[in-house]
């Protein structure tokens, strides 16, 4: 497997400040671990017991939140006996549909009771041995600590440019910068759950979310591992919807971009009115100069039609905002973790 490559050193200087000179006086470890799963049926009963191993590493104190988001396959079977008798601190979360990932993590995020929070796929992609760096960077005081994909060599073409273009979007002339390649393997200090807890808005594009909230953070270069078993649920489409809900949810870019459009192809068509005027006091008219007005109404249709579609995506989020909908739904709620309210504290 190819080894991991460490970002530029401007990657740390922009994204990730300075450690403090010392750790923290940090609480005894009580730690909370949440796996989204949409059909992990194959997966979990290998995953559960390794996560649990390498947490008890840490502290004996943690539970695991299994969240199904409306899995199809027997996630919810499979869960169910892991909790009833795996003996594991566990608590299985089930939405009453597919909600989505982001809505998948916002729901562990929610439920979870330790002073410490880790975010980590079910499908053994995200390394477990990166758990004791991220604890002992927590311990000197990061209150959030993330996984950076260093190696995309294993996507396609086409997913890779799609990133990357994604992320220079996002980042142009934006306040707030969203570290490029970073996941949602994350550990998170109980502040920094509950400050993404307060956040209200329903459509939630967590990377957005995790960079906004601030607070002091690091990044830890990995190369995703293979899948155990099964097929990733994200395509092209699915990514796609991801993308344009982070576009409208963290930058007005789009918005200022088809401004500039407007106002340019305004002062074209003035420059070419100006033009033809002055042509017809000239030489006269002439219908020579209808294929050049058909195609140019043509053009200038085309160019409303888009920038009022762009306009609406901004509308049709502002409308299911004020609809107040919650995020997700929960059909089910089994508990046999040992932590408790009293323990995020």
């Amino acid at each position: 497997m190819t080894q991991p490559t460490s970002p530029s050193p401007e990657f740390y200087a922009e994204y990730t400040p300075a450690a403090p000179p010392a750790a923290l006086p940090r609480p005894p470890l009580r730690l909370s671990c949440v796996v989204p799963a949409f059909n992990e049926a194959v997966n979990l009963p290998r995953f559960i017991p390794a996560l649990a191993e390498a947490v008890a590493q840490l502290t004996p104190h943690f539970e695991i939140v299994i969240v199904n988001d409306g899995s199809t396959d027997a996630t919810h079977t499979v869960a169910m006996e892991l909790v009833a008798h795996s003996g594991l601190p566990l608590r299985y979360l089930a939405l009453s549909r597919n909600f989505g990932k982001e809505a998948a993590l916002s729901a562990g995020i929610d439920h979870t009771r330790g002073n410490a929070v880790v975010l980590i796929d079910g499908d053994f992609q995200h390394p477990l041995d990166l758990l004791p760096e991220m604890h002992d960077l927590w311990q000197h005081g990061y209150d959030m600590v993330y996984g950076v994909i260093a190696d995309r060599g294993a996507e396609s073409g086409a997913k890779r440019v799609g990133t990357h273009l994604f992320y220079r979007i996002m980042n142009a002339g934006n306040s707030v910068k969203m570290p490029p390649n970073a996941g949602d393997y994350r550990w998170l200090d109980r502040k920094v759950a509950n400050a993404l807890k307060a956040l209200p808005e329903r459509h939630r594009f967590m990377k957005g979310l995790y960079a906004w909230v601030g607070f002091k953070t690091a990044a830890l270069p990995f190369v995703p591992l293979d899948r155990a078993a099964g097929a990733s649920s994200f395509n092209l489409r699915r990514l796609g919807s991801l993308a344009l809900l982070g576009l409208t949810s963290f930058t007005t870019l789009p918005l200022r971009v088809w401004s500039v459009i407007g106002a340019l192809v305004a002062l074209a068509a003035l420059l070419y009115g100006g033009w033809i005027t002055l042509e017809t006091l000239l030489f006269g008219a002439d219908l020579a100069g209808w294929p050049t007005l058909a195609a140019s109404i043509m053009l200038f249709s085309g160019v409303q039609l888009m920038s009022i579609g762009i306009l609406g995506e901004y509308i049709g989020r502002i409308y299911d905002e004020v609809k107040q909908r919650p995020s997700y739904l929960l059909a089910r709620d089994e508990d046999h973790s040992i932590l408790r309210s009293n323990d995020n504290v």
